[in-house]
């Protein structure tokens, strides 16, 4: 018994701080070389595509209005998803039946005292909560787009109309991001229930993973912007 709470103490913690140390990396590049990741590319173009739908409001405003309305979708589905595990995790640990069938010994030498199974209950449960929070910020932020939106460019606009939106644009984008690692984080955490092997085996196949699809290769800037504040900060780009 006393093996299987040290190997599960030892094997959870050291997967959780790969996947922790993994984005803490991926933080870092965000802020200096945005460039380099997905996400950094993904924002860059969102503020591309802003700029390209307020210099035409009235060709282009149909098209940024269906847009937006399928990122709200999008997000409003995994709210949707988050809260529904979200309850049916309730429902678990209110199961009195379920409960002692989970409080068994986990099948890779795992601890089963009814404190380890609340804990793995309430980490599996912060991520759907984490997870539904970022998402609704998210139809937050792109509601507040779909109005902003079709502000018309020209000599009356406000100067920073277009630097709000892509604010607003990107912050969307971030919580949407936010929200999907939070479902991400929550499979290692559910396989913890049949052990800690499972859940540090799945830790490494995820930082492996989040490796080739956070890295963009071969990126090259297209448009450029002339504040070099911007370019420092990761918020404008320059031209290759």
């Amino acid at each position: 018994m006393e093996k299987g709470y040290i190997m599960e103490a030892v094997l959870v913690a050291a997967g959780m701080l790969l996947l922790l140390l993994y984005h803490v990396r991926l933080l870092y590049l965000l802020r200096y070389s945005p460039t380099s990741t997905i996400i950094g590319v993904n924002q860059i173009n969102r503020q591309v595509w802003v700029r390209t739908m307020m210099a035409d409001g009235l060709k282009n405003g149909v098209l940024a209005v269906q847009t937006l309305r399928n990122n709200i979708m999008a997000s409003t589905l995994l709210a949707t998803a988050a809260i529904l595990l979200c309850s049916v995790l309730a429902v678990l640990v209110n199961n009195d039946g379920s409960s002692n069938s989970l409080q068994q010994r986990s099948m890779f030498l795992g601890g089963s005292k009814n404190i380890t199974l609340s804990t793995k209950l309430l980490c599996v449960l912060i991520c759907f909560i984490v997870a539904f929070l970022c998402n609704v910020q998210s139809v937050r932020y792109y509601s507040h787009v779909s109005f902003l939106i079709n502000i018309p460019l020209g000599a009356c606009t406000p100067g920073l109309a277009p630097d709000y939106v892509n604010e607003s644009m990107v912050r969307a984008g971030q919580f949407w991001s936010i929200g999907l690692r939070a479902f991400y984080f929550s499979i290692p955490l559910f396989l913890w229930f049949f052990g800690p092997i499972p859940m540090f085996v799945t830790s490494v196949i995820m930082a492996t993973l989040f490796h080739f699809l956070d890295t963009a290769k071969g990126f090259q800037q297209t448009v450029s912007i002339a504040s070099p504040q911007d370019v420092e900060s990761g918020e404008g780009m320059t031209r290759s």
